[in-house]
């Protein structure tokens, strides 16, 4: 399990994680909001959940669960989808702390307005 350095608690994230020892490493990069059928959803808020589905679906494949994700970071096309981000991650990963960033760069396909990345160790 990593190890957790908390951020001041304004932040909701882990300024750090350690992982110590010998572990295996998943790595989900680009994770978009494309469901297995082609669709991409509508509204911004299921959009991030769609692209945080996805991201989760390679570790929990590998047999990792949430508690082994080191890193999140995701990428908006736009301000707009902070606040959808922020309560799709806390309804996803709950309060649990892991190092996340969040940038807003140009996006790959205007469509998609969000991508994510996951990194987990276990």
């Amino acid at each position: 399990m990593p190890r957790l350095f908390d951020a001041p608690p304004a932040r909701g994230h882990a300024q750090a994680v350690q992982v110590a020892g010998t572990a295996r490493w998943l790595s989900a990069p680009g994770q978009v909001p494309v469901a297995a059928s082609g669709i991409v959803p509508e509204a911004h808020e299921a959009r991030c959940r769609q692209a945080l589905a996805n991201a989760l679906a390679p570790p929990r494949a590998g047999g990792m669960m949430a508690d082994a994700l080191v890193t999140v970071a995701c990428s908006l096309a736009g301000r707009d989808g902070i606040a959808a981000r922020r309560a799709v991650r806390r309804e996803v990963l709950g309060e649990g702390l892991v190092a996340r960033t969040c940038a807003l760069p140009a996006i790959f396909d205007a469509a998609w307005l969000v991508e994510i990345e996951a990194v987990a160790a276990a």
